[in-house]
């Protein structure tokens, strides 16, 4: 991870049944819309496990707070969101770290 990276977001997505290869698709864009697109975006992992195929996790690091929410004003961040909101079984969780 960048030394410039301090701010960190794990997002949890609880998926319906059969949704996790379009999510993915989407959080695949996502990903590398951000890391092209984003000065401040460092890092942008797209994990699953073998043990629960409704479970997707997003690991995001970057710069700052401010970094974030840019990323969430972004064009690729809104078709994410809207694409992926339907295959949702309950809202995502959503936790934000500083790196210390």
């Amino acid at each position: 991870m960048s030394e410039t990276a301090r701010f960190v977001v794990i997002a949890e997505f609880r998926l319906k049944e059969g949704q996790q290869a379009a999510f993915l698709g989407h959080a695949h864009e996502d990903a590398r819309a951000s890391l092209a697109n984003e000065p401040g975006c460092h890092q942008f992992d797209v994990l699953t496990t073998p043990d629960d195929d409704c479970l997707v996790v997003l690991h995001e690091a970057y710069t700052d707070r401010a970094a974030f929410d840019t990323h969430t004003e972004m064009p690729h961040y809104a078709p994410f969101k809207d694409a992926t909101g339907p295959m949702l079984a309950a809202p995502p969780v959503v936790r934000f770290f500083d790196i210390t």
